[in-house]
C-alpha cells in the first residue's frame, strides 16, 4: 500500500523524533524512556579534540530527546549518580507543583545514589526542555540539560524537523572544563560565559554543516540551554519565519534576527530556496558574539520544488486561560543590584545588609523588591501571594544595567507592555527578557496552585539573589 509524503514524514518523525542529514547537528532521540540518570561522563566537542569532562543525562550531552504527543503523560525515574544533590525541572511544562523539580520548594533534593519518580500530564504541545534546579549555575553548564518535545495533534507539514540545543562550556587548553563556578565577578555581571559555544553538545562554527536540499522546508526548534549567554541569530539568504515562542504559537512572521535568551525557545520555519551547491552561514551577532553557529550547505540534488511549500505554517494554539486586564490586580517587582549598582541596602535572611556586605559576606549581588534570596535551602516566605484564579499584571522594573531573562514556573503569561507602551499583539511566554533600565508588563491567570519559582534565567543571577517564590492558593 502506498503512503503519502506527509504520512511518511509524520511516521518518520514519530519513530525517530529527529531527522537530520548531518550527525553533528542531530540529537539522539528517544520517544519513551523509563529512567533519566545523571552521572559524570566524557565527550569530545569536536573531531580530534581531547575528551571534555561533563555531567550528562544517560551518558550524553545533551541528554536524550524526550518526545511525546499532546495529552500524553510522562512517567520516569530520575537516578542521581553524581556526588552532589540534584533534581529535574521541566522548563515550560505546566506540571502540578509537586512535579516541578525545585529542591526545598516542591521536593527535597535527590541525594547521591537516590532516585525520584516524576509523573505528570502534558497539557500543551510545544518545545520545552529539562535541567536541574539544584545549583543550576554549576549543574547546567556542566552538561545537565535536554529537550522535551510535545507534538501537536495536527503537526504542520514540513520536510524535516530539527532540534538544536544551544549552550556553551568553559574549557582550558587541556580540553577539560574550567571549574570556576559561582565567582562573584560572574554573579554580579553578565553571568558565566563559556569560551566554546555548543550546538547539541558539539562545538559551533562554520565547520558545523547542515546539508539541505534546494526546495525543502525545515522546522527548526531552538532551545537556549546556556547558563548566561544571549544569542542574536541571523541566517544569511533565508527568511526565518517564527511560528512559536517558548512553545506557544504565534502568527507566523519573518525576522531578520532572532534574540533568544537563556531558558527561551523559538520554533522557526525555513524554506531552503537557494541554488544547489550554495552555502550560507547562521551567525550569532550579539555583542558577546560567538560568530558562526553553523553552515547551511546545499547539496547537488535536483531541487525538491521550485516554489516554497504552500502548506500553512500556522500552529494550532494551546488552550491557556486568558487574562482580563480590566479586572487584573497589579503587582510591582523592582530589580536592583549588580556591579556598581543600587541598592545601598538589601534584606538578607530578614535583616538589612549594606551592598558591599551582600557580595563580600553573602555572595549575593541582586535584589527583588529590596530582598536578596539565597538558593532554595534558605528560601523564606513567598514574596507574592496570589489567589487561585486571580487575574494578574506584574510590572517588572529593571533598575540595573544588565539584561535579565525572567522565568515564571507553572504558568504562561502574555507580554502586554514595554516601557509603559501597550503591546499591539501580546504574545505568550514563560521567559521574557528585561533590557537594562527597562520596564516589562506581563499578564496571566494564577490558576496553578502551589509555590512557584520566579527567577532570572541567567543562572548566576538567580544564585546571586534574583530568585523567589510566588504562592498561588
Amino acid at each position: 500500500m502506498g503512503i503519502s509524503r506527509r504520512q511518511f514524514i509524520k511516521s518518520a518523525a514519530s519513530s525517530l523524533g529527529l531527522v537530520a542529514l548531518s550527525p553533528r547537528l542531530g540529537v539522539a532521540a528517544t520517544s519513551r524512556i523509563a529512567t533519566l540518570r545523571a552521572a559524570p561522563m566524557e565527550q569530545s566537542i569536536r573531531a580530534g579534540a581531547p575528551r571534555t569532562n561533563f555531567w550528562g543525562f544517560n551518558g550524553s550531552v545533551p541528554g536524550p530527546l524526550l518526545r511525546y504527543r499532546k495529552g500524553e503523560s510522562v512517567r520516569l525515574t530520575f537516578q542521581n549518580a553524581l556526588e552532589a544533590e540534584s533534581a529535574v525541572h521541566w522548563h515550560g511544562v505546566r506540571v502540578s507543583n509537586a512535579m516541578d523539580g525545585v529542591p526545598y520548594v516542591t521536593q527535597n533534593p535527590v541525594k547521591p545514589g537516590g532516585d525520584f519518580v516524576y509523573e505528570f500530564a502534558l497539557p500543551d504541545s510545544g518545545t520545552f526542555w529539562y535541567h536541574p534546579h539544584q545549583s543550576s549555575f554549576e549543574q547546567v553548564p556542566r552538561g545537565l540539560y535536554g529537550a522535551l518535545i510535545v507534538e501537536e495533534e495536527h503537526p504542520i507539514e514540513v520536510d524535516r524537523e530539527l532540534v538544536w540545543l544551544l549552550s556553551d562550556v568553559r574549557v582550558g587548553e587541556d580540553g577539560l572544563q574550567v571549574e570556576d563556578f559561582g565567582r562573584i565577578l560572574d554573579i554580579a555581571n553578565d553571568g558565566r560565559i563559556g569560551n566554546e559555544v555548543l550546538v547539541n553538545g558539539r562545538a559551533a562554527g562554520a565547520g558545523n554543516v547542515l546539508e539541505v536540499r534546494s526546495g525543502e522546508r525545515i522546522r527548526l526548534r531552538l532551545i537556549n540551554a546556556a547558563a548566561a549567554r544571549v544569542f542574536q541569530l541571523e541566517l544569511h539568504g533565508h527568511a526565518m519565519n517564527v511560528i512559536a515562542y517558548d512553545g506557544q504559537a504565534v502568527e507566523p512572521h519573518a525576522v531578520e534576527h532572532l534574540i533568544i535568551g537563556p531558558g527561551m525557545r523559538a520554533d522557526l520555519v525555513v524554506d531552503c530556496m537557494q541554488a544547489p551547491g550554495s552555502r550560507f552561514l547562521m551567525n550569532d551577532t550579539h555583542r558577546r558574539s560567538a560568530g558562526p553557529i553553523a553552515s547551511l550547505v546545499y547539496g547537488d540534488a535536483r531541487p525538491l520544488r521550485r516554489k516554497p511549500l504552500g502548506a500553512p505554517m500556522r500552529l494550532a494554539p494551546n488552550r491557556l486561560p486568558e487574562p482580563d486586564l480590566a479586572k487584573a490586580t497589579e503587582h510591582y517587582i523592582m530589580f536592583q543590584g549588580g556591579m556598581r549598582g543600587a541598592p545601598t541596602m538589601g534584606i538578607v535572611d530578614g535583616k538589612p545588609v549594606r551592598s558591599h556586605e551582600l557580595m563580600e559576606r553573602h555572595g549575593l549581588a541582586w535584589t527583588m523588591n529590596y530582598t536578596a534570596e539565597h538558593e532554595h535551602a534558605l528560601m523564606h516566605e513567598p514574596f507574592l501571594h496570589l489567589r487561585r484564579g486571580e487575574h494578574v499584571v506584574l510590572r517588572m522594573i529593571n533598575e540595573t544595567d544588565f539584561v535579565h531573562p525572567m522565568h515564571l514556573h507553572g504558568h504562561f503569561f502574555r507580554v502586554v507592555g514595554v516601557d509603559g507602551r501597550k503591546e499591539a499583539r501580546p504574545v505568550w511566554r514563560d521567559t521574557v527578557i528585561m533590557g537594562p533600565r527597562q520596564t516589562i508588563d506581563v499578564a496571566f491567570v494564577a490558576d496553578n496552585p502551589g509555590d512557584w519559582m520566579y527567577h532570572c534565567h541567567i543562572l548566576d543571577h538567580a544564585a546571586g539573589g534574583m530568585m523567589g517564590t510566588i504562592r498561588v492558593a
